[in-house]
């Protein structure tokens, strides 16, 4: 099969496919946890110290996944990280206790590290300049996706096969996947027929352009961003349900009818993010407003986080939830995008693996606080920090990266 204009856009679809599967397989264990309760004494302690197994593997993953993939392309990069992760998610279905049980989580994480690396590097390779932000939005926008379809799915499954065998069956979703990626990509060019596959340097040399890049500012720039805003969007996904019970009575069903729709929300406003910012490109020529004129927007709509405190009902704090899902798809897609805009074809999946395990670290530090906060005194301070902080990252981002452009002479790896 020759290159086509269609081609590009099929390799977005398999990514987003990917990365819906990435938040699928990761959300199972947290969706069957209570059945798998009923056969394995597994307490609340063991089961946090299961899913520490995946937030450590999967911190170090994103920068060396990232690493990898700009050495090898997305090609040969996605392959492994689905593949090394559906296996991972295929053999919880033969655990018998805490060991097995983190032993395959840490394997996870290893796999999913290198995921959203690996989505970016396939859209800065195949798809054109002019459409790569909603490219990027429709990659990310899988994750969601997959949040939303893992409770129904896997309950679904559950009950025609056990718990074991919902493990097995979205495992081999995603084997299936890395067969028909690997066939897609076989020996074809990207965008702008650059070829996707290039010589791998000796790792010397990779060391030494790891060590040229930690030496540039944007980069560091892009991780401090990630560190300040990350810890956020953990609050909402591990904290809300917990609120929504807590703090508003919310019984478990009504969190689950309710809690899917802000990743609703999530899902449209990346690709939105993406169509936007490309719209503006194409009508001002300009690269810097049009990701910048997005970005502010989202952090505008982040605000009504500092009010939910004072809504009357659990219908309205998932509006607002709504509200501040759809602001963090169009700032991440226009985020994520500058990373491509600024280091290009070379180190995108590299910073990209920076800044998210930076956010991931900056979690797995904070979330300890935000249980000791909200155990001594309240949610309030999280809903501030959540308020205001994107907007403090923006005015951060303005005064430390005045115009988003290609940067010259960037070192490779």
């Amino acid at each position: 099969m020759k290159y086509s204009k269609s081609l590009p856009w099929i390799i977005v679809l398999m990514v987003f496919i990917a990365t819906a599967l990435s938040f699928l397989d990761r959300q199972v264990l947290s969706v069957l946890i209570i059945k798998i309760k009923e056969d394995f004494p597994i307490s609340d302690t063991s089961y946090g110290l299961i899913n520490t197994g995946f937030l450590i593997s999967y911190a170090i993953m994103f920068t060396v996944g990232g690493i990898l993939i700009d050495r090898f392309g997305s090609r040969l990069g996605l392959a492994f990280s689905v593949g090394i992760w559906s296996l991972a998610t295929s053999l919880h279905s033969v655990a018998h206790n805490v060991f097995q049980f983190g032993a395959f989580r840490f394997v996870l994480g290893i796999g999913e590290g290198g995921a959203f690396p690996g989505a970016i590097k396939a859209v800065v390779e195949w798809v054109p300049k002019k459409k790569q932000a909603l490219a990027n939005g429709i990659a990310i926008g899988g994750s969601a996706l997959g949040a939303v379809v893992a409770p129904p799915l896997c309950i679904y499954l559950m009950a025609i096969t056990g718990w074991r065998g919902v493990f097995l069956i979205t495992g081999i979703f995603g084997i299936i996947w890395v067969f028909v990626w690997l066939l897609f990509t076989k020996k074809r060019k990207g965008a702008g027929n650059t070829t996707v596959q290039k010589k791998v340097k000796p790792w010397r040399e990779t060391r030494k352009g790891l060590r040229e890049i930690l030496k540039i500012k944007e980069v560091w720039v892009f991780i401090l961003i990630r560190f300040l805003l990350d810890p956020i969007f953990y609050f909402y996904m591990f904290w809300i349900p917990k609120y929504l019970s807590d703090a508003r009575g919310v019984n478990l069903d009504k969190i689950g009818e309710l809690f899917w729709i802000p990743f609703l929300a999530l899902g449209v406003s990346n690709m939105l993010g993406g169509y936007f910012s490309d719209g503006i490109l194409k009508k001002t020529g300009n690269l810097n407003l049009s990701r910048k004129i997005v970005m502010g927007v989202a952090a505008l709509l982040t605000i009504p986080a500092l009010f939910v405190k004072y809504v009357p009902s659990e219908e309205w704090v998932i509006v607002i939830m709504v509200i501040v899902f759809f602001a963090h798809g169009l700032w991440i897609t226009n985020y994520i995008t500058a990373i491509s805009d600024t280091f290009g074809k070379t180190i995108t999946s590299t910073v990209v693996g920076f800044s998210g395990t930076a956010g991931a670290l900056s979690a797995m530090v904070i979330n300890p606080l935000m249980g000791k906060i909200i155990s001594s005194y309240s949610y309030d301070p999280m809903w501030i920090y959540s308020g205001i902080m994107y907007g403090v990252a923006f005015v951060l981002f303005m005064a430390l990266m005045p115009k988003i452009s290609l940067l010259k002479n960037i070192p490779e790896i």
